[in-house]
């Protein structure tokens, strides 16, 4: 198109696919269409993994597509890796996929004057939908063993830091964590037990102890805990990761490792979850961050951090949206209340922007927001419940 209008989008574009040209097909309908292609150093720091191809061949094939005016290697580094490209070509549009969209695109193209044009995810008529993530998972006729894309994720909804002795020792009590699918890939520090998850790829790649995710998850702590660790990560990161559903982890007085778990399996139970969680993206923990620098806890604290877990969980057990909610709700509070430095006045003022029955960090310090609502937000995505060992993502 020549209008004299320039149009910028960014991504990784490994695996191209139908989707991929659509969308470069329809946001060069506003101008000329130049493409930032994420570079083979920046996306093995942010995802953890290699791509299938690497950024020479990427460049190449996105380049040979007719829509394109021009590609090149993403210049910057990060999450938006593509800002030091914006500044020089001076875009009129910036243009990204609805599930694109994060504040940090929306505060870049407000500093340099550029519009953002947000486009449904639809493939081009008489073409099937198509995602990288589900075709690297196999649910597509490309097969491959990229653990990236098979091993799921964990969310802790309620009454994280139940699971250290210094926290529990004031007073016993649940966490509670929801296992889900891979169906995007979380920032590595967000709070989605992405360290943890790491470690399951080098320790158990082959699927070792697949039949018994207790098992796994005892492994997997001690190779991520070995004598003389100076911080122990906690054991409801690898439970979290290796069991299906929904799971509250009761922890005793001092405890390492949980003595009872309650698990919800059951597919009513897992559709009304996916149902009643949106996550919008903040921001990663910056380098550093250090959470337990500043302490206040008591055991009053730890007892409205107990009583947060045990609340969420009933709202699960009951399907009760309201108790959900408020267990998310007082578990970020009590978190601020022990660990004041588990948020800060830009988390709260994100937080507040969102009308729902609640919501929680991912993770201390950031990640992502987990929300309690039965209402789509603008920016938030909803997850994937994984109800079964080895089950394979559900088609998007």
């Amino acid at each position: 198109m020549r209008n004299g209008k320039k149009v910028l989008v960014s991504g990784c574009y490994d695996l191209l696919h139908g989707g991929h040209v659509e969308f470069f097909r329809t946001a060069a309908r506003f101008g000329d269409l130049h493409v930032c292609v994420g570079s083979d150093a920046n996306i093995q720091a942010l995802k953890h993994h290699r791509t299938m191809f690497n950024e020479k061949e990427r460049l190449f094939i996105v380049q040979s597509i007719r829509y394109v005016h021009h590609a090149r290697i993403s210049s910057g580094t990060g999450m938006l890796d593509f800002e030091p490209d914006m500044a020089e070509l001076k875009p009129d549009y910036f243009v990204v996929n609805e599930d694109g969209v994060t504040d940090g695109k929306k505060a870049l193209c407000e500093k340099y004057g550029v519009e953002l044009k947000v486009l449904p995810r639809t493939p081009a008529e008489g073409l099937p939908a198509r995602s990288s993530t589900a075709l690297k998972s196999g649910k597509e006729q490309t097969v491959t063993d990229d653990l990236e894309t098979t091993l799921p994720y964990r969310i802790c909804l309620a009454g994280g830091w139940l699971d250290q002795p210094f926290v529990s020792e004031y007073c016993p009590g649940p966490v509670v964590t929801v296992n889900i699918h891979p169906t995007r890939q979380f920032s590595f520090r967000s709070g989605m037990a992405t360290s943890t998850r790491e470690c399951w790829k080098k320790v158990a790649p082959s699927g070792l102890f697949a039949d018994d995710p207790v098992e796994l998850a005892k492994l997997l702590f001690g190779y991520e805990n070995p004598p003389g660790s100076k911080y122990v990560s906690g054991s409801q990161d690898h439970l979290g990761l290796t069991l299906p559903g929904a799971n509250c982890l009761y922890y005793d007085k001092g405890a390492y490792w949980p003595g009872k778990i309650d698990s919800i399996l059951d597919d009513d139970t897992c559709d009304w979850l996916e149902q009643s969680i949106v996550m919008v993206e903040l921001f990663e923990r910056p380098d550093g961050y250090n959470p337990l620098t500043q302490q206040n806890i008591t055991v009053d604290g730890v007892k409205m951090l107990a009583a947060a877990a045990e609340t969420c969980w009933q709202g699960i057990v009951n399907k009760d949206i309201k108790k959900f909610g408020e267990g998310l709700t007082g578990t970020h509070n009590a978190w601020a209340e022990i660990l004041p430095l588990t948020t800060n006045d830009e988390i709260e003022s994100r937080m507040a922007e969102y009308e729902c029955f609640g919501r929680v960090t991912s993770g201390c310090g950031g990640g992502y927001i987990v929300m309690a609502t039965e209402k789509d937000i603008p920016g938030g995505f909803r997850v994937k419940v994984r109800r079964r060992l080895n089950e394979p993502m559900p088609p998007d």
